[in-house]
């Protein structure tokens, strides 16, 4: 994917809450286009995060977004890829553990339409918390809903708060859903965590037809660690609540060794 205005508008808000100082990366290299009938549109965001910038100064000509992730304060963002086809800086498969060398290496992980196209999406996600430094932000946006035969995966909010909030012990700061539209849209809906109510997310009715992004922030921080099994949040309400738990919790069995 590239970064359209849905994105753009997440991005530029980042801008004012996060600037990263160390090493920053994108995993795939994601382009970034401004359509003519709706450039006005960019530059209406820029001025309302109070960014002095324009949309023509966040274009470079090859059609790719370095340029815009540095001008938003991001750092000059190396890539990741499993080829050099759109000449990626890091060559890597997001399939298999990553490279001692590159753990706890970045301040920023923006990954804008990538996992979904990744089979082994736990071996992913575990690279990414690897290559986070503590204190780094992982930035995510990919399909949710509508998207068929569009990637190997649709990605649901249980999985931001499982596996990232309960399983990593990461802070979550945003996750939502945003509707895609064809000349940009403002329709998200917040996803709060499942574990405050120990009943699954109810969205029946509430989602509108057409494309919609997952999007979410996390924030590793010091004490974030990886337990060794992920559970969803409604069964281990149940799980813990019923009379027949055991003693022993399953947070104990899940805790790292």
């Amino acid at each position: 994917m590239g970064v359209d205005i849905e994105l753009f508008e997440r991005l530029a808000d980042l801008s004012t809450r996060f600037q990263p100082e160390g090493r920053t990366l994108m995993l795939g290299r994601h382009s970034f286009r401004v359509e003519d009938q709706i450039k006005h549109k960019f530059d209406q965001i820029l001025r309302k995060k109070g960014l002095d910038l324009t949309h023509t100064e966040l274009l470079q000509e090859d059609g790719y977004c370095e340029t815009l992730m540095q001008k938003l304060g991001f750092g000059d963002m190396e890539t990741m890829d499993f080829s050099d086809y759109e000449g990626a800086t890091i060559l890597h498969d997001l399939n298999r553990p990553v490279a001692a060398e590159l753990e706890e290496q970045f301040d920023l992980i923006f990954d804008g339409g990538t996992i979904e196209h990744v089979f082994n999406v736990p071996m992913a996600l575990e690279t990414v918390f690897r290559m986070l430094k503590p204190g780094g932000r992982f930035i995510s946006a990919n399909g949710f809903n509508g998207w068929p035969a569009h990637g190997i995966y649709q990605f649901n909010p249980e999985l931001v708060w499982t596996f990232w909030g309960r399983n990593c012990g990461c802070t979550v700061h945003d996750c939502r859903g945003i509707h895609k539209r064809p000349r940009g849209g403002d329709y998200h809906i917040e996803f709060k965590d499942p574990a405050e109510t120990g009943k699954r997310l109810r969205l029946k009715g509430k989602i509108p037809k057409g494309r919609m992004y997952l999007y979410y922030e996390i924030e590793k921080t010091s004490g974030s660690a990886m337990k060794d099994l992920v559970l969803q949040s409604d069964y281990e309400t149940k799980w813990h609540s019923h009379k027949n738990a055991g003693a022993t919790r399953l947070d104990d069995e899940m805790a790292p060794k």
